[in-house]
């Protein structure tokens, strides 16, 4: 390796069936009154109230933020923020899916630090003062968000997605406790699975990658390839729902530090745009993706083919055509729809081509994809993903 590799986690990680009810004991290490960022299905399912019910316990304090209801917005994170100042607030915990961890972490670096979320776009201003102290909660087994110093947050000004990658939107602590993925339903589990997956997948294949990275990567494939479709079938399989969040977990640490590819890059403004989903974007996206990159990184999607097959005996090519195949039946079994299945008017998806295929340009993404395509490939792209058929059958529908 002729260059330095860096590997940066949160500082905590607490792992296992039942961890959730450490979050009192390590919220009172860390401060007397938390601001709890959740959302209404949490709070159906008795979750929120548990969390304030530990937090009780250990003596701290609590609100709680109910509102986010989609992928997280610019608009959240300021009311999340007045929530924190009314309340004289000096910790964040979510409580939830990708998207209240997202919105907890710029709510904790600009309750310290200032300003709106967009100034820290691209680096152009760099978080000067310690956030505070935010413990993640995952209740799914897909973002891998609790792991990552990467917050994704949609300009409702010009409907773009922002992401935004510093060392202080890490979370201080991250509790990943696999009972709490049980009531995710079988749409959820398979399209944030699949979301796992593509962070694995592209960490792997990624121009950042290195050994630590990689040996992440390899793990959380194994366990979200060898998993998935049990957890999908079963929601109550609980040995399954903890290799995947395991998985997702390990490859949030993965993408993390070897950034993603092309995959995120084109999924970022499909859902900023037509509001898909970030899971399922990305899982519409995976296979024609890898289809396109194939031929640029035979060797390691050798090895994505062999954990799909491990006991055949196969060169390089033929192990990497059975990664794409397999990732294409895997979308099938799963019931993934394509674009068009989804609902998304190809009038109006084509008309929005052009700009979706610069701003995935401008993420900076693609750039770190083994083949990287030009302007014109993109637009090709998005549009042979519209009506993708993963396998010889029409895509299901949503």
């Amino acid at each position: 390796m002729n260059k330095f590799a860096e590997l940066r986690t949160p500082p905590s990680i607490t792992y296992g069936p039942g961890s959730f009810k450490k979050v009192g004991v390590e919220a009172s290490q860390r401060g007397k009154k938390a601001l709890i960022i959740s959302d209404k299905v949490m709070e159906k399912l008795g979750n929120v109230d548990q969390c304030m019910s530990f937090l009780d316990k250990c003596q701290v304090k609590s609100a709680v933020y109910f509102g986010v209801e989609t992928e997280p917005t610019d608009q959240y994170v300021l009311e999340a923020l007045k929530m924190v100042m009314e309340n004289g607030c000096d910790l964040i915990i979510s409580l939830g899916g990708g998207s209240c961890i997202d919105t907890a972490k710029a709510v904790s670096v600009i309750a310290s630090n200032g300003g709106k979320i967009d100034e820290f776009v691209g680096g152009k201003r760099i978080a000067k003062q310690s956030p505070l102290q935010h413990i993640a909660i995952p209740t799914t087994a897909g973002t891998g968000s609790e792991a990552t110093d990467v917050t994704v947050i949609t300009n409702t000004s010009n409907q773009v997605k922002m992401m935004i990658k510093q060392q202080s939107f890490m979370p201080t602590a991250a509790i990943v406790d696999p009972e709490l993925s049980k009531s995710s339903p079988k749409h959820v589990t398979a399209a944030t699975g699949i979301d796992a997956l593509s962070h694995a997948i592209e960490a792997f294949l990624s121009k950042k990658s290195h050994p630590m990275t990689d040996m992440l990567a390899l793990s959380a494939m194994k366990l979200i390839v060898n998993h998935i479709r049990d957890a999908y079938e079963d929601g109550n399989n609980m040995e399954a729902r903890e290799k995947m969040a395991l998985g997702s977990l390990q490859a949030g640490m993965a993408f993390s530090n070897a950034s993603v590819c092309l995959v995120h890059g084109m999924s970022r403004p499909i859902g900023a745009l037509f509001h898909v989903p970030h899971g399922f974007s990305n899982a519409m996206l995976l296979p024609a993706i890898l289809e396109f990159s194939k031929g640029s990184c035979i060797e390691r999607l050798a090895d994505l083919g062999r954990i799909f097959m491990p006991n055949r005996n196969v060169t390089n090519e033929e192990a990497a055509n059975i990664a794409v195949e397999s990732v294409k039946e895997l979308c099938t079994d799963l019931e993934i729809p394509n674009l068009k299945g989804w609902g998304i008017d190809e009038k109006e998806f084509n008309l929005a081509v052009e700009k979706m295929a610069r701003d995935a340009i401008e993420s900076g993404s693609p750039a770190n994809n083994p083949k990287v395509p030009t302007l014109m490939e993109l637009k090709e792209l998005y549009l042979t993903c519209y009506d993708y058929q993963f396998s010889g059958e029409r895509a299901p529908t949503k």
